[in-house]
């Protein structure tokens, strides 16, 4: 998949694609019936399948001071869109130039000079231009005019829900990692790399893998079950998010007790799935407490992850058989 960091003077060989445009942050199920309209056409008519994407996300442009919970940051993103079979991807940096455009501007210079879109899919949700003033109807209005065509795809949900970035993160605040699941077509997942933590978890006897947190990533704090994967290969764990109020430290972190798994993963990018939410953190009268605890919460663990590896159910999903089948690898280098 070839991404693309500009809107201005791109090459010829880019131009002329259907494309999905959006923020797609979780390229969740609705945002998948989005990009897979645009594939869908650019296959049927011989053309270049792409989406359209802005980095930092808007919110985080408008609220730099204000933590945002992104659930899917751009590398993980790109390797999302990738297994869904897309052939282009246009990361736009979102800056004050961009920003400014008025919705028509945003729809003549970018989508149809800029881009050469010769069609554009979005969701039906979809606002653009200074203020989010651009609705789809006037989109497509100006397509008429500019010589692009503009699909509209209506809600996705399942019950009386639509699928929708927002609902997934109060699900994941809340600990709800399955539900968050179902919206997601895949696991909810942390990359990072591993750092050197204080030691008290092997201390305990359950040395863990320590991953710093993105500013943000409000996860409900507690006790997880998991799998964490590096190198190729899924490893069944116990996982910790939280501030570690027993011994009295503020930052949250996730720390990972990986089963029968013996080596050192200091400076190793690892990738952490939350399976299911186990119980809340709290804080214990002393260490023995807590690692009596650990003990517990691991067998939990154990029995939760045998049940899911029976009969996986994100494997039913297209990007949760994909990311079950590939190695933690990213489409363009420095993720």
């Amino acid at each position: 998949m070839d991404v693309v960091r500009v809107w201005r003077d791109v090459p010829q060989s880019f131009k002329g694609a259907v494309l999905a445009i959006g923020n797609f942050d979780g390229v969740h199920r609705g945002h998948q019936a989005v990009l897979g309209e645009a594939l869908r056409i650019a296959q049927a008519e011989s053309l270049r399948s792409g989406a359209v994407l802005f980095e930092p996300h808007p919110r985080e442009f408008f609220e730099p001071e204000k933590p945002f919970f992104r659930l899917t940051p751009l590398p993980l993103k790109l390797e999302l869109i990738e297994a869904l079979g897309l052939d282009q991807v246009f990361v736009i940096d979102f800056e004050n130039d961009l920003a400014r455009l008025s919705a028509e501007a945003f729809g003549t210079e970018v989508v149809g000079k800029g881009l050469g879109a010769s069609h554009v899919v979005v969701g039906h949700d979809f606002t653009y231009g200074r203020g989010r003033t651009g609705t789809t109807a006037e989109l497509a209005a100006l397509g008429r005019v500019l010589g692009f065509g503009v699909d509209v795809v209506e809600p996705v949900g399942a019950g009386e829900g639509i699928f929708s970035s927002s609902r997934i993160r109060e699900e994941l605040r809340a600990g709800e990692v399955r539900e968050a699941a179902e919206q997601l077509g895949f696991w909810w997942r942390v990359r990072g790399r591993v750092e050197k933590g204080a030691g008290r978890g092997k201390g305990l006897g359950f040395p863990t893998v320590n991953v710093p947190l993105v500013p943000g990533h409000d996860v409900r704090h507690g006790i997880y079950a998991m799998r964490v994967h590096h190198d190729g290969r899924g490893h069944d764990a116990a996982g910790y998010v939280g501030a570690r109020p027993t011994f009295g430290e503020g930052a949250p972190v996730l720390e990972a007790y990986l089963f029968d798994f013996a080596g050192d993963l200091y400076g190793a990018e690892v990738e952490a799935e939350f399976i299911a939410f186990l119980r809340p953190d709290q804080t214990f009268a002393s260490a023995e407490q807590l690692a009596a605890q650990m003990e517990k919460d691991c067998d939990t663990a154990r029995t939760v992850l045998r049940r899911i590896d029976r009969d996986d159910p994100m494997r039913h999903f297209p990007l949760g058989r994909a990311l079950s089948e590939r190695t933690l690898d990213c489409p363009e280098a420095g993720c």
